[in-house]
């Protein structure tokens, strides 16, 4: 079964194209589906059409936020609540086109488990779209993973990769990076990007910062999830030596060229790097504490086993 997820945010002149666009792909596919709206907050008209799209049919899901959390959190919502083997996500401001998804579906079906979305030719401002390449580069630079657009939000999944990823912040753009550390095979195909017909654009230039701090939190999150004081115990570490070395010279200027230690800064600096590098390795510490404890009290395993044979056969 397929799942489309589609998060709404003030998007009523939109809405009735879109799903009219959304309709005509999906009626031409063999298998089942659905399309799952999320209303994230929306003060237009957007939750009275939707309602009346899910009354007119029973394929039309409709979750409805207490207020606007955000894309990540609507697509997070989405996903929760689809009931298909495979996700596609867009966007609802009608500027993905939904005519893509067969495309999406048949590179899917070539063995991939996660199928993102390429707008070769955009239709945005051009100081947006150099902006949106400088990120892209950084972010398969920093990432490993290669794609040219992270920022499009038609992208295909398999339901199964997204089970082990949650999402925070304005982290829905970097949903492949997580399936490619799980093992997910990764893949991108050039997608049609439409103008936009009506409303305006919910993104600005301050997502420019977001997404560099998002990208920190990912790239941490990747290294060091499960082993937190390897980056804080080795700045620790860093620090001890800065430490020796700086009190080490203290003695040496003291000893050999007859420098009061109230002249230099080195006594000073030696004490600051020691007490930040004893800091640091206790925050490591903690943060082992804090990652055996979220893992043990969720039950949850370090690891992803894409299958198993024969584990019975021993029982």
């Amino acid at each position: 079964m397929l799942s489309v997820v589609v998060p709404i945010y003030n998007e009523a002149e939109n809405l009735i194209p879109l799903f009219e666009d959304l309709t005509d792909a999906l009626l031409g596919l063999r298998e089942p589906w659905e399309i799952v709206f999320v209303d994230d907050g929306s003060g237009d008209e957007s939750p009275r059409l939707l309602r009346e799209l899910a009354t007119k049919d029973e394929k039309i899901k409709v979750l409805t936020l207490r207020r606007n959390f955000g894309q990540t959190a609507a697509t997070m919502a989405g996903i929760d609540h689809a009931s298909g083997d495979v996700v596609v996500v867009m966007d609802g401001d009608g500027q993905n086109d939904p005519a893509e998804i067969p495309a999406l579906l048949d590179k899917l079906a070539e063995g991939y488990d996660v199928v993102s979305g390429w707008r070769r030719e955009r239709c945005d401002a051009n100081g947006r779209v150099w902006l949106s390449r400088i990120a892209n580069r950084l972010i398969s630079h920093i990432s490993g993973v290669r794609l040219h657009d992270y920022g499009c939000s038609l992208k295909a999944y398999r339901k199964e990769i997204l089970h082990s990823v949650r999402l925070y912040g304005e982290m829905h753009r970097f949903i492949p990076i997580y399936a490619s550390w799980q093992g997910a095979r990764v893949a991108e195909i050039p997608v049609h990007h439409r103008p936009r017909s009506a409303g305006r654009s919910k993104y600005g230039f301050e997502r420019i910062f977001k997404v560099v701090l998002d990208l920190m939190v990912v790239q941490f999150l990747g290294r060091y999830e499960t082993k937190p004081i390897y980056i804080f115990g080795g700045f620790g570490l860093l620090c001890w030596g800065l430490a020796a070395l700086s009190t080490g010279y203290a003695f040496y200027r003291k000893f050999f060229e007859d420098v009061s230690f109230i002249l230099t800064p080195l006594p000073l600096f030696s004490l600051m790097a020691f007490m930040t590098g004893t800091l640091s390795i206790l925050m490591g510490l903690l943060a082992e504490l804090v990652v055996r404890t979220y893992y043990e009290s969720q039950q949850k395993a370090p690891y992803a086993i894409k299958t198993a044979l024969n584990l019975d056969a021993g029982s």
